[in-house]
């Protein structure tokens, strides 16, 4: 089995879900008492996001391929970023580590592949919904239509991460927001897909709480990562 490293705590709620998903994975393919191998980072999220909120997206790639260095150097055989808004330095991660980083948007794009959809909505934070590193490379990488909701939907989703999900606040009335979102876009704009591009998404959205195909990327990435750490590859 093969040693990952994981960048977490971004937030720490949605970090304890991939080490729960990774572990149970591991444990129903070894069975008995086996669990992942890990060697977690586990960031403050309060300098992680005054990082975001300034647009210091260069000296954060530099603290998380930092982190990333010292990760390999402990062991790690492969990376996982634990959240989608980071993986904006992604290829600052990845230029200096020898080691693969399991990208976020490829565990996404093979399972909206599998499912046979082409467009999509992708909710998350601002920063994911509006530029373009997570749509592009969907786009690029697997001949997907993006779309991302109204300006007004979008602030509304970003402060329910930030200002609940993110904080372990979780509203019936926010829960209806989303949900409002998505059966607007899917009314108005034909998406047949929804992507829960924010790992804390999932903590609100279930896939039983929407009517259109549900891709909840802590969930896809946690188990894409276990697959590479049991099968040596993806």
């Amino acid at each position: 089995m093969k040693t990952l490293g994981l960048l977490g705590g971004m937030s720490w709620e949605s970090s304890i879900v991939y080490e729960k998903i990774i572990n149970e994975a591991v444990r129903e393919a070894l069975g008995g008492v086996a669990s992942a191998d890990l060697i977690i980072r586990s960031f403050n999220f309060a300098d992680i996001e005054h990082l975001q909120s300034h647009g210091k997206w260069e000296e954060a790639g530099e603290v998380l391929a930092r982190a990333a260095r010292d990760l390999e150097h402990a062991g790690a055989e492969a990376m996982v970023l634990c959240t989608n808004t980071m993986h904006q330095v992604a290829h600052a991660i990845e230029a200096d580590i020898s080691i693969p980083l399991l990208h976020i948007v490829d565990a996404t794009g093979d399972a909206i592949r599998q499912e046979g959809v082409k467009r999509v909505a992708l909710l998350g934070t601002r920063y994911t919904m509006e530029q373009p590193f997570y749509r592009d490379a969907l786009a690029q990488r697997y001949d997907l239509d993006v779309v991302v909701p109204s300006k007004h939907e979008r602030e509304t989703i970003h402060r329910i991460i930030y200002d609940e999900l993110v904080q372990g606040v979780i509203k019936p009335s926010s829960r209806d927001q989303v949900r409002e979102i998505i059966s607007r876009m899917s009314r108005e704009e034909g998406i047949t897909g929804v992507i829960a591009g924010c790992t804390e998404i999932e903590l609100l959205v279930t896939e039983d709480a929407i009517d259109s195909a549900y891709f909840p990327t802590t969930t896809l990435h946690a188990q894409y990562a276990a697959h590479f750490a049991l099968k040596g590859g993806v």
